[in-house]
């Protein structure tokens, strides 16, 4: 990285946000922090909880800590679908993540570090992703390994999730999760885009599920979409700013909870072929692989 992005604004660190020392010297005269160090492999978290833990949960608080006893300005902390309705640990790990974000927002004053966080879902051909996985194999003459044809996930570009985390830098107040509105398609449709694309005529092998995956994605809970402002482009979810008062939970409810719906991959807008071929085109990493 210090070869590839030579510039005499960058400054580069060895460090690990489990050592809060680290992070507290990495941040001196430091203005803003994004935080996306994460461990994100679903299986991988499945398998090690406790190392998502160490990193996700007590990795974020040591930066935000470090931050704050910085005097830094504004941290916007990343987090993803799992971490609403979790089943796994790595979305289990992400919203504690998040949880521990608000309650530290909450005690902040004006004047001091605002904190606030991003929710987003797969990014497009990002290492990981599937679509890399699939390119691959058609390259290959291999069939896709397909977990479920019917399992729908947001689509989202790089550039989408970089706007995402410079929407939130420039708008955030203490607290607020920012999700930006996305299609969706099934990985079904998704896989006979990349065929169509790739003109590839190889079969597609259903695997089954993986450990720890969903049918679908959530990018909203149907509780947090009773509250949620809806600003165009993104939603903005605003902390829950309640005092310690266990009696407003009982006492006082939410009349509108009962018409809402959480907003997920299932009910957003859906793609089919020629639409996910449309965005498959406008990535870089499917250009490039098209013209090897």
């Amino acid at each position: 990285m210090r070869i590839a992005f030579n510039h005499p604004k960058l400054k580069f660190y060895i460090g690990d946000v489990r050592n809060y020392d680290s992070i507290y010297e990495a941040m001196k005269g430091v203005h803003y922090v994004f935080h996306a160090a994460a461990l994100k492999q679903v299986p991988s978290c499945e398998f090690y909880p406790m190392e998502a833990v160490k990193t996700n949960i007590m990795g974020t608080e040591n930066t935000m800590n470090a931050a704050i006893a910085r005097n830094v300005e504004r941290v916007v902390v990343l987090s993803t679908d799992k971490a609403v309705y979790p089943i796994n640990a790595m979305g289990i790990s992400k919203a504690m993540m998040e949880k521990l974000m608000v309650a530290k927002a909450r005690m902040q004053s004006k004047g001091e570090t605002i904190l606030c966080a991003t929710r987003y879902g797969n990014v497009m051909a990002s290492r990981g992703s599937v679509i890399p996985l699939f390119v691959s194999q058609l390259k290959e003459g291999k069939a896709l390994t397909v977990t479920d044809p019917n399992m729908t996930r947001f689509l989202m570009s790089l550039e989408d999730s970089v706007d995402l985390v410079t929407y939130a830098f420039e708008h955030g107040q203490q607290g607020d999760i920012f999700v930006q509105k996305a299609p969706a398609s099934t990985v079904g449709v998704l896989a006979q885009a990349l065929r169509e694309l790739f003109d590839a005529d190889v079969p597609i092998r259903v695997i089954g599920t993986r450990h720890g995956e969903k049918l679908y994605e959530s990018l909203i809970s149907r509780e947090e979409m009773a509250k949620a402002e809806d600003e165009g482009r993104y939603f903005r979810i605003p902390a829950d700013n309640r005092g310690l008062n266990y009696a407003q939970f009982y006492v006082e409810g939410d009349l509108k909870l009962s018409a809402i719906a959480d907003y997920t991959s299932h009910n957003t807008q859906q793609l089919q072929t020629d639409g996910v071929k449309e965005l498959l085109l406008n990535l870089d990493f499917i250009q490039a692989q098209l013209n090897a």
